[in-house]
């Protein structure tokens, strides 16, 4: 684990606290996350939200799954998606999908372009 917080960033997630929303910078574009979690078929989705004109929250994409080892939008044909690849993975490898028992213990949510400092500037 420690080798991972080396060569990528962790965007912190406190899944005791779903649905958490929270403003994040991705390659210094500032963006509103929430990360959500479904009871019935234990997953994790991702919300991505742009600011508008107004200050408001606009959708950019909505319920984006958490998949092991899978970038995520990886099929979304956008090319205004934010420049990091972001990539829930268990460095470990124990792990063969991700789900509430493991997330957040073995399995984090990645910046993988980061730069490995710290964790990124994600606020509340």
């Amino acid at each position: 684990m420690e080798l991972a917080k080396e060569v990528y960033d962790i965007i912190p997630i406190d899944k005791t606290a779903l649905p958490e929303r929270f403003d994040i910078d991705l390659a210094d574009e500032p963006f509103t996350m929430q990360v959500n979690y479904n009871e019935i078929g234990d997953f994790f989705t991702l919300d991505l939200y742009t600011t508008g004109d107004s200050g408001e929250d606009v959708e950019f994409i909505m319920g984006e799954k958490l998949v092991l080892g899978r970038p995520l939008w990886a099929d979304v044909p956008r090319v205004d998606l934010p420049a990091p690849t972001l990539i829930p993975l268990d460095i470990g490898m124990k792990a063969r999908r991700v789900f509430y028992e493991n997330f957040g213990e073995s399995v984090f949510l990645y910046i993988a372009d980061g730069s490995g400092e710290d964790e990124t500037d994600a606020t509340d």
